[in-house]
């Protein structure tokens, strides 16, 4: 099973080492209008994250894709409109992903080195698009579903699956809608943050966790 992941994938991490006590936070989907209100909780426990952001997205709010990268959090690639990768043709993977790298080229002035597919499902295009581009898959430990769970079930939830190297997917935004509503996502991460510090965990990026 393991090459064929690999060859649908490329290189991908899905957590780090669990010698260290460190988790990475990450969330997909942004920046969306609720992005600065993430940002502003993070920097309460002095928290960096990896934002995988929709290139959309991006051109849609560039000055909050700055915001990210100005607060000190690491930027990931997660295509440019948000399709199912399986049923995309390899051409229109690499569009998808270069089309992100350039929105993110211009908007916040980096070129990100990871990338994580939408819903998790890999295309059989991405291995060669992902090396023409420098760039390595992260998927994750631990999944939130803050999508349809309320803010105590995503807390319980992460903080009882949560162990050392542990990447946690959560969601700033919604796909590439202009609609989002993430309170109880924000709601469970007041939760989890000083919990997670209380057990001794360092909160790092998904870049540092799989260095």
């Amino acid at each position: 099973m393991l090459p064929l992941v690999s060859a649908l994938f490329g290189r991908a991490f899905s957590r780090g080492p669990r010698t260290h006590r460190q988790v990475a936070l990450t969330f997909d989907d942004g920046p969306s209008e609720e992005t600065p209100a993430f940002l502003d909780l993070l920097d309460a426990f002095a928290a960096r994250a990896t934002f995988f952001q929709c290139g959309q997205n991006v051109e849609r709010l560039p000055a909050i894709s700055r915001v990210v990268r100005d607060r000190g959090h690491e930027i990931g690639n997660h295509t440019w409109s948000h399709p199912r990768l399986p049923f995309c043709a390899p051409a229109r993977i690499r569009e998808e992903i270069g089309r992100a790298q350039e929105a993110l080229a211009r908007a916040a002035g980096v070129r990100p080195r990871l990338f994580r597919p939408p819903y998790g499902l890999p295309g059989l295009g991405l291995p060669r698009a992902l090396r023409q581009h420098g760039l390595v898959s992260v998927m994750w430990t631990v999944m939130g579903y803050d999508w349809e769970w309320e803010a105590s079930e995503i807390a319980a939830h992460v903080l009882s699956h949560v162990s050392n190297g542990a990447i946690v997917c959560l969601h700033d935004g919604n796909r590439v809608s202009p609609q989002v509503d993430r309170r109880n996502t924000l709601e469970a991460l007041r939760a989890i943050l000083p919990k997670l510090r209380d057990r001794g965990f360092t909160f790092v990026t998904a870049g540092e966790m799989i260095a």
